[in-house]
């Protein structure tokens, strides 16, 4: 009988990593701005709670123009300081400067490749170690852990659900 991942199956339907579970994590993403978003995600997530980052991630989108790319990676010094102020996210230097570098990369993978997830699909599949290495030398704030995370949560990587999950079932990558 298959069962849901340990992490949630004990926990409500409405419950925020409960649904997270259920319509996002392991679903690949197709769309660049939400691929950058979810990065975004990620590594404000370090040091702290994925559930904190889920019932801010609605503050994320706005603070950061949607996870407009473009825009984000056009974003001034001005917006730098409307960001650090903004209770609404995660204020850290270091993660809203990571932000706005890794737009203005992601910008030239788009160049280069076409689109940000036809860079991701190129070096598709990779050993987590080897993905770890790419990410360190292409974006700014991302370790083993952020980049393992991200990798898992857009389908990139396995690992996002347990063997018998239905959702993980349903999520498998050809």
């Amino acid at each position: 009988m298959a069962s849901y991942c340990e992490f949630v199956r004990d926990l409500p339907e409405g419950y925020v990593h409960r649904q997270y579970h259920d319509h996002h994590y392991g679903f690949p993403l197709t769309d660049d701005n939400e691929l950058f978003g979810t990065l975004i995600l990620e590594i404000n997530q370090a040091g702290l709670s994925w559930e904190l980052i889920l019932k801010k991630a609605d503050n994320f989108r706005a603070a950061y123009a949607n996870f407009d790319i473009n825009t984000v990676a056009g974003f001034t010094d001005e917006d730098r300081e409307r960001l650090l102020q903004d209770a609404g996210i995660i204020r850290n230097k270091l993660k809203v400067n990571a932000a706005i570098h890794n737009a203005q990369q992601i910008q030239q993978l788009q160049a280069e490749f076409g689109s940000f997830k036809a860079w991701l699909d190129h070096h598709y599949p990779k050993p987590k170690a080897d993905w770890v290495k790419l990410f360190k030398k292409t974006f700014k704030f991302t370790g083993g852990e952020i980049t393992g995370e991200f990798l898992m949560s857009t389908g990139y990587l396995p690992g996002a659900h347990d063997m018998d999950c239905p959702v993980g079932q349903a999520l498998v990558r050809p």
